[in-house]
């Protein structure tokens, strides 16, 4: 069985590393307290309004990380063509994440498997919950609403050729409330690929409570870093004393 992972996620607007709170960037930080040789994987997202206006910073970030780190990386934020895949891919990324282009044209996710294999094509699904108690897939920065439920489109994607999906809840973003496991237990449950989970991190405890109640295969974490000096190090002993499977070298 393959290890549970942990995974770091990074905001940046026009280049600026910042947290976010439902979806709306808010405040600057530093990078100082960024390891990225504990943490299994680390992801980069480029949040600017619009994305375009951004790029060229978002671009200078990645090849940041990509020289200084020795996990895989993922890059996500104003991919829509394939050449803007391999323009990430050749400046250090590992992988990249899609969300709004994928679903509006979901044979883009096929062309980036085909072309770089399936682990490169990682789909993002942005959901809110709905009055009813039920999901809804959102795209363009979570504002615009699909009338999508999460599990028939992370279905899709996978069809389509995904190789990991993360699953992030709008509502929980930045609250450090915790991730919202029934939407993630109920996507973890209807694809066969590996699962990640986003939104809402706030101690130790709701990482174990993402692998067991939400089902994931990785959980994802931003906010929770600006909060606590306590490393990732830190966070992997936590999971393996409550029994999950994680690297600790």
């Amino acid at each position: 069985m393959l290890k549970k992972r942990l995974i770091t996620v990074l905001t940046f607007n026009d280049g600026v590393l910042f947290r976010t709170r439902s979806f709306i960037p808010d405040y600057r930080y530093t990078l100082s307290f960024v390891d990225a040789w504990s943490v299994d994987e680390i992801a980069v997202l480029n949040v600017t309004r619009p994305r375009e206006a951004g790029k060229e910073n978002f671009e200078k970030i990645v090849q940041q990380f990509a020289r200084k780190c020795f996990v895989p990386l993922a890059a996500g934020g104003c991919i829509k063509t394939i050449e803007d895949v391999k323009r990430l891919l050749r400046i250090g990324a590992d992988k990249v994440i899609i969300d709004t282009a994928a679903f509006e044209r979901p044979e883009f996710i096929t062309e980036i498997a085909k072309q770089f294999g399936a682990q490169c094509a990682v789909v993002c699904i942005d959901a809110k919950k709905k009055p009813d108690g039920t999901y809804e897939v959102y795209t363009n920065f979570g504002t615009k609403p699909t009338g999508m439920d999460p599990v028939t489109w992370a279905k899709k994607a996978q069809q389509y050729g995904a190789g990991e999906i993360i699953i992030q809840s709008i509502d929980k973003d930045g609250t450090l409330e915790g991730y919202d496991n029934e939407l993630n237990r109920l996507v973890a449950d209807a694809v066969d690929i590996p699962i990640l989970v986003c939104g809402g991190a706030g101690a130790w405890n709701h990482f174990v409570d993402g692998f067991q109640k939400g089902h994931a295969s990785a959980v994802c974490t931003t906010n929770i870093y600006h909060f606590t000096e306590t490393s990732i190090k830190s966070a992997k002993a936590f999971l393996k004393n409550a029994g999950i499977d994680v690297r600790t070298g």
